[in-house]
């Protein structure tokens, strides 16, 4: 569920967000508008910090442009947590990977 506590402990506990917190993030490159762009993004919802690689819905978006981003971002967003879901209800690994683990690792 969107907003929910397991994404904020997601976030604490992510290698890839804490690298993030750090400055370092996975290359990129994309054009959008004439503009060159080198990192890669993420779509959160409102509940993330604001962080220049998690590009959040634009709330209450005024005009055509801002609220089909809107649109679609959230949409795109909607598409990868389903895709999780459905991958959390099929391999246990995906949704509590520290049941592999050893007591010593843990």
């Amino acid at each position: 569920m969107a907003g929910s506590h397991d994404d904020i402990s997601f976030l604490q506990h992510s290698p890839v967000f804490a690298r993030l917190a750090e400055g370092h993030c996975p290359e990129v490159n994309f054009e959008i508008n004439g503009h060159d762009y080198n990192k890669g993004y993420y779509l959160p919802d409102g509940i993330y910090p604001q962080w220049s690689t998690l590009v959040n819905t634009i709330p209450n978006s005024q005009g055509e442009k801002r609220q089909r981003f809107a649109q679609m971002q959230e949409s795109a967003r909607k598409d990868v947590e389903r895709a999780l879901g459905v991958l959390q209800s099929r391999w246990g690994i995906v949704r509590n990977p520290a049941l592999t683990w050893s007591t010593q690792k843990l």
